[in-house]
């Protein structure tokens, strides 16, 4: 999971939030609000299960809103969705929060679980394939990547591999369809040659065979599930060409990046529904007991993965830059109802702040006493990436994020304690990759509603919305 690593690679957004000394940048407020009534805090909202139920608007989620957003429709805080939602595009799930909360939403305020694929520039010129439901090839393409196939293109072009559903089983293989494109990646070399491309508009990227996939992209859980993981497993046995024979399925296999880890959610029905984390114990598992192997991820992306909190910080940053604010937003409060993804991320990311706070505290000093002795301090603020998460520049933004627990949706008030909602009665629910660690579960603070969350952080803020 070597992309990871884009958690600390913020220095160019960073920059624009400090003075060229590292100090905190101070902006100049037109904003109607006091200079005392300014926030110095934002809010990131989970939606299914803290705000809706299904399409459902919770009671307690309008209420919440009209102490967040003045008569006039502007933001009192700083606020954003982060959901791993990934089957839409982020301004149509604005506009469905804009209707059901009865307030304006920007795109720009809502991260969902792909948001993040927008930063990994290696892939947005290959060709990629995608799994998911929904505009997949829409979002794709909003997301940077240019040449993308979904399963259903698949199938269409190796009718013969996909055989469960016998009213739609093929006898016979047809001729190979150009439209579908070779899916290019990177870290693995192409064993069948490169592609002829000869037209690269959006969705019509043509190809010659062999075909070759050397990419999987895991947007969300699919309709077809058993389409989809045959197709994929046969991807990941032949090292992407479909229409060759294997023998040792190849290992390491070609590059999978998944959005949404949640093992469950919960929508309109009383009990919690599978979420795209089954299908991922489902492909992790098949992979294994056919391969011998252990599937490997290139990121994992959506929450709890704290690049996902990394956007989210970003995004209210810059609402808090539009509205003029002129104190920095150093609290981030995060409000949700799934321990093993909501809390667990925002502690798992607060865990972070304070490390890189800390470095930052250490290199302040450090500086000053070599200022002091006549030593530059050049080498140790740009030598390596870690004295650069060291360095004052990366001080100007959120020192913590408090994690708050709602008892509205997946989490609920019946639990002995906040570490058993995430582990349950027959053992840990987060993705195999997120070790179990009780402190990472265990909420800042347990309210009934999103509403309650609202007053209680007012409350520790000494904030009033009047």
């Amino acid at each position: 999971m070597q992309h990871l690593s884009r958690l600390f690679n913020r220095t160019s957004w960073l920059l624009g939030r400090c003075n060229q000394d590292g100090t905190r940048l101070q902006l100049r407020s037109t904003s109607d609000h006091p200079e005392g009534k300014q926030p110095k805090f934002g809010l990131l909202f989970d939606i299914d299960g803290v705000l809706l139920r299904g399409r459902t608007p919770l009671p307690a989620a309008k209420e919440a809103f009209r102490k967040l957003v003045n008569p006039q429709g502007q933001p009192r805080v700083p606020f954003v969705f982060v959901t791993n939602a990934a089957n839409c595009l982020q301004r149509v799930k604005a506009e469905q929060l804009s209707c059901a909360l009865e307030v304006p939403i920007g795109k720009e305020q809502v991260i969902m679980a792909h948001t993040p694929l927008f930063t990994f520039h290696d892939y947005h010129e290959k060709h990629v394939l995608i799994s998911g439901q929904g505009p997949v090839l829409e979002i794709a393409q909003n997301r940077g990547f240019r040449r993308s196939i979904t399963i259903e293109m698949l199938r269409e072009a190796f009718p013969l591999l996909d055989s469960v559903d016998r009213s739609r089983r093929a006898t016979t293989q047809p001729a190979f369809n150009h439209d579908i494109p070779q899916i290019e990646g990177v870290c693995v070399s192409a064993a069948c040659g490169p592609a002829d491309i000869t037209n690269m508009e959006y969705g019509r990227v043509e190809v010659r065979r062999p075909f070759h996939s050397q990419a999987v992209i895991l947007f969300g859980e699919p309709v077809r599930w058993e389409t989809n993981l045959q197709l994929i497993i046969d991807v990941l046995l032949t090292n992407g060409t479909l229409d060759c024979t294997f023998r040792t399925a190849p290992y390491p296999h070609i590059p999978v990046l998944a959005c949404n880890m949640d093992l469950l959610w919960l929508a309109e029905a009383e009990t919690p529904r599978f979420g795209h984390g089954t299908f991922m114990v489902c492909l992790e598992t098949l992979y294994e007991k056919i391969s011998g192997h252990h599937l490997k991820y290139e990121a994992l992306l959506g929450k709890p993965s704290p690049i996902t909190y990394e956007c989210a910080e970003d995004a209210v940053w810059k609402q808090a830059q539009e509205q003029n604010w002129s104190h920095p937003i150093t609290t981030l409060y995060a409000i949700g109802d799934n321990p093993m993804t909501d809390i667990y991320g925002a502690n798992l990311y607060n865990r972070i702040l304070e490390k890189k706070y800390q470095k930052g505290a250490k290199a302040r000093i450090h500086a000053k006493i070599a200022t002091s002795q006549g030593v530059s301090t050049e080498v140790t603020q740009e030598e390596d990436h870690e004295n650069r998460e060291a360095s004052p520049v990366f001080q100007c933004g959120a020192t913590s994020c408090k994690s708050i627990l709602v008892c509205t949706g997946v989490y609920s008030p019946h639990e002995q304690d906040a570490a058993a909602a995430g582990q349950l009665a027959d053992g840990f629910h987060g993705h195999r990759d997120f070790a179990m660690d009780p402190a990472l579960v265990e909420p800042t603070h347990i309210v009934p509603d999103v509403n309650g969350a609202v007053d209680l952080i007012f409350e520790l803020e000494n904030f009033s919305a009047k």
